[in-house]
């Protein structure tokens, strides 16, 4: 494959006027050549877009342990720019999760648009006292023998965990050994998630949302965040989850390399406003969507909408670009084969119109899924 002539963003640092050809699904080259191929002149490339924090989308959901649904995901988030992915769990009761690993791992390798890199483990590990729209009755504390099984089962890329758990230490220093740990849904103070970076964790789920609060006073969770160099943060940039003005400020705060841009969509992003569901709760869209107490549940958003979203709110381009490409993949150490157009990575491109408005085609490793 050789995609001709585009404006292509380069080692997720420059944009260049060049061509792409790829082998087997293979970038391995970057430079002009005098074959045939594709013309994109007028086009811009950027790497393909990953979305490590998705719950569904068009009715589907990755908790309801259904092959066809994954596919729905799956071909949904190929039409917004999204080459990868990671289901995310929710805190559910433990046959039902195990149920959803058995059936992500039994599609991985076979997904029909975007391709899955592995579970988003969001529960049952949490706060009850920050569960927002997580089930109660579901929360147990930190079991490392389960998460080593469920990851046996289907391979794990994120696992949330709230610090301030009896064992959340012990579990942390064990679970990083298998994949990123993440602070999430959590009643923690500063000094705590300090020290829970200290013993392995290394992203925050969402950030601003379920969690203690930057304060003049009391750095909570937030400050905690801000205060390391090290902590990778999710944010949902629908302009509803945290406004555009905490956006920026959080955009600046953490620089370039460690913002990552999420859905958390559920099933109703792409459908109409009416009633839904999420990890067995009822939901109301109405605009956004929520539970009947009026509890935020995920958002109805996608990646590509987030991104326009945040480059109207005023986040530069590059930065933009880096938080839905590069920067997750380093979040989930999938960095060494996508995140970037680089020789010798994964052919992962998302094909935006000139002005960058329109996802005009998706490549996932080297296939034409858009």
């Amino acid at each position: 494959m050789i995609l001709k002539n585009a404006s292509v963003f380069v080692d997720s640092e420059k944009f260049v006027t060049t061509d792409i050809t790829a082998e087997n699904g293979i970038i391995t080259s970057l430079e002009k050549t005098d074959k045939e191929g594709i013309d994109c002149t007028g086009k811009v490339i950027l790497p393909g877009f990953i979305d490590i924090h998705i719950h569904g989308c068009n009715r589907a959901d990755a908790s309801h342990a259904s092959v066809e649904e994954l596919k729905t995901m799956s071909r949904f988030l190929a039409d917004k720019g999204v080459t990868s992915f990671c289901p995310a769990t929710m805190t559910l009761p433990v046959p039902e999760i195990e149920k959803a690993f058995e059936t992500a791992a039994g599609i991985m390798g076979k997904e029909p648009g975007a391709y899955i890199h592995g579970i988003n483990m969001e529960g049952p590990f949490i706060s009850k006292e920050k569960k927002g729209a997580q089930a109660e009755e579901n929360i147990i504390p930190p079991d490392f023998p389960l998460f080593e099984r469920l990851s046996r089962i289907c391979p794990v890329k994120l696992v949330d965990i709230a610090p301030e758990a009896e064992g959340a230490f012990e579990f942390t220093e064990k679970a990083k050994e298998i994949c990123a740990v993440s602070l999430a849904h959590t009643a923690a103070d500063y000094e705590t998630v300090r020290e829970a970076e200290k013993r392995g964790i290394s992203h925050a789920t969402h950030l601003f949302n379920a969690m203690t609060g930057l304060g003049s006073r009391e750095a909570g969770a937030v400050g905690a965040v801000f205060d390391s160099d090290k902590i990778t943060a999710e944010l949902i940039c629908d302009g509803i989850h945290i406004c555009p003005a905490t956006l920026r400020i959080a955009f600046k705060a953490l620089g370039e390399d460690r913002t990552v841009i999420i859905s958390d969509a559920m099933m109703a992003a792409g459908l109409p406003d009416g009633e839904y569901s999420l990890g067995g709760q009822r939901v109301i869209k109405k605009g956004d969507a929520r539970l009947a107490d009026g509890t935020l549940a995920g958002s109805v958003t996608n990646l590509f909408e987030e991104f326009l979203n945040v480059i109207s709110f005023g986040i530069p381009l590059k930065q933009a670009i880096k938080s839905v490409t590069i920067n997750p993949a380093k979040s989930i150490g999938a960095d060494s084969f996508t995140g970037s157009i680089t020789a010798g990575k994964r052919a992962d491109f998302t094909v935006l119109s000139g002005d960058m408005k329109t996802v005009e085609n998706v490549y996932a490793r080297g296939i034409k899924i858009k």
